[in-house]
């Protein structure tokens, strides 16, 4: 059975094994910092908002987790020290630029009843039980939103852009990428839901 909680919930106990899931499902997309997952894992465990991490929980155990939004909150807040210390000063500065320009700004179409749904990750030993699949259902019946977005799944990610459009999800905008030698991805897509 998959429960589905609020990572506030579980507490800072939970924060380690909740950012296994975020390192597992992202690892790939930050390997210009280190390929090595256990050091990625320390430099960016500090940086989760809990506050608005869910988690799906299999056997008490973290497997998905995915951040909620109103698309001004950040759900992630990193200190510049911290990735310098685990990845380097070189490859920590630029983690530390990259990430304030990826990741700490709101959202330019942020409103009133719009959530912003992040970082959706399941851990590698729970793919293809519904563990996104019901961590996403259930954000989808929270009463303050009636419309949700998903910014910047990149365009090889076919698996998560099917799932995305099940639930309902069409793409409302494609960002060409200059990274395409380096990563493979030829588009972010941006996706929405409105309900109602």
């Amino acid at each position: 059975m998959i429960e589905v909680v609020h990572a506030a919930e579980l507490g800072e106990s939970y924060r380690r094994a909740i950012a296994e899931v975020f390192v597992d499902g992202f690892g790939p997309d930050f390997s210009y910092f280190s390929k090595d997952s256990a050091k990625l894992l320390d430099a960016l465990e500090h940086a989760l908002v809990l506050d608005v991490f869910h988690v799906a929980l299999i056997g008490g155990r973290p497997a998905g987790i995915t951040a909620c939004t109103d698309g001004r909150q950040l759900s992630l807040r990193h200190d510049r020290r911290e990735l310098r210390r685990h990845l380097g000063l070189y490859k920590g500065t630029i983690a530390d630029i990259g990430f304030r320009r990826e990741f700490c700004k709101p959202l330019p179409y942020a409103k009133g009843g719009t959530a912003s749904l992040e970082f959706v990750a399941t851990g590698t030993k729970y793919r293809g039980r519904g563990v996104a699949t019901t961590l996403l259902t259930h954000l989808l019946t929270l009463p303050q939103y009636d419309e949700y977005v998903l910014v910047d799944i990149s365009d090889v990610n076919t698996a998560a852009l099917r799932l995305y459009e099940k639930l309902g999800f069409r793409e409302f905008k494609r960002t060409r990428v200059r990274h395409t030698k380096q990563t493979g991805i030829n588009y972010y897509i941006s996706m929405r839901l409105v309900q109602g």
